[in-house]
């Protein structure tokens, strides 16, 4: 493959935008005519350069811009004819020998200076289209052509889904009178130890009472007060997360009557009327089932 200099590089990217006179398009066609390696740095030249003409779409002027054209050339006024100078009498004229200069060094310094000058425009244009292709690549793709739109990227993003926690064990106790129907069932959560209780068959208590829920555990000194039982069909407290679960499994829940917001000492004031102990009703995940 033949070398190309400068001049040549500066030829190819003029000729592709456009900027060259008649003789030196006449120029570039001839020699792509002869040198297929020219040639395809001329279309190289074009690929890279065209992607300006199609991201530009094209702007055709209004009418009064033809109509004002024509307007002004026919208010012109005729310009007078040129007249060649008569020569002055070769007798009277004295002629003197100018000295002979040497202009070709002027004339290729200023056409390395023009080809310098193409070179820069044509690196700015690159340049800017490099920025505009850029921009649009990144904010509009589907602008630009299809054969250098950027392929779609496809990322597996692999999401983790938490395992369902395993079930607790539940308890339940049935609170009722020696022999009669159930008047409270209470629940447990093995996990959180809070317990839940529902009235099912227990009678208001009395004007000036309330029931009132102990466990009664011989690991403990005495029973122990979890809170008054509400008006409401359910009543749900946290109370029995300070307790060991062998105490909580093992203790007896008993119902007494006191007066309104509960014993003030902590003891219970009546004999219990309701009562009964926990059974398992749910196994935890964690255990076989019995």
């Amino acid at each position: 493959m033949m070398a190309y200099g400068e001049d040549h590089i500066a030829l190819a990217a003029e000729y592709a935008l456009g900027t060259l006179d008649a003789d030196e398009r006449a120029q570039v066609e001839t020699m792509m005519a002869i040198d297929r390696d020219f040639t395809a740095i001329v279309q190289a030249w074009e690929f890279r350069l065209g992607v300006l003409n199609q991201m530009v779409g094209s702007v055709e002027p209004r009418p009064i811009v033809w109509e004002n054209i024509k307007t002004a050339i026919e208010h012109s006024e005729p310009q007078a004819p040129l007249v060649q100078p008569e020569a002055p009498p070769v007798a009277s004229v004295a002629v003197e020998q100018a000295p002979v200069v040497d202009n070709s060094s002027v004339i290729q310094l200023s056409n390395r200076f023009r080809r310098w000058r193409s070179i820069a425009m044509t690196a700015s244009a690159i340049a800017a289209a490099l920025v505009a292709m850029l921009a649009i690549e990144v904010y509009q793709p589907d602008l630009l052509p299809e054969r250098i739109r950027p392929k779609p990227r496809t990322q597996v993003v692999e999401v983790k889904t938490p395992s369902a926690a395993a079930p607790s064990a539940q308890y339940v106790a049935v609170l009722q009178a020696q022999g009669g129907s159930p008047a409270f069932i209470l629940t447990v959560d093995g996990a959180t130890r809070n317990f839940t209780v529902r009235r099912v068959g227990a009678a208001a208590a009395e004007p000036g009472k309330t029931y009132e829920l102990w466990l009664i555990s011989d690991k403990l000194p005495r029973p122990r007060s979890l809170g008054v039982i509400g008006g409401g069909d359910f009543t749900t407290r946290p109370l029995l997360a300070s307790y060991d679960s062998d105490v909580v499994n093992g203790a007896t829940y008993a119902v007494t009557i006191e007066q309104p917001g509960g014993s003030p000492d902590g003891n219970p004031h009546s004999a219990p009327v309701y009562a009964g102990k926990l059974i398992e009703t749910v196994p935890s995940a964690s255990q076989p089932p019995r």
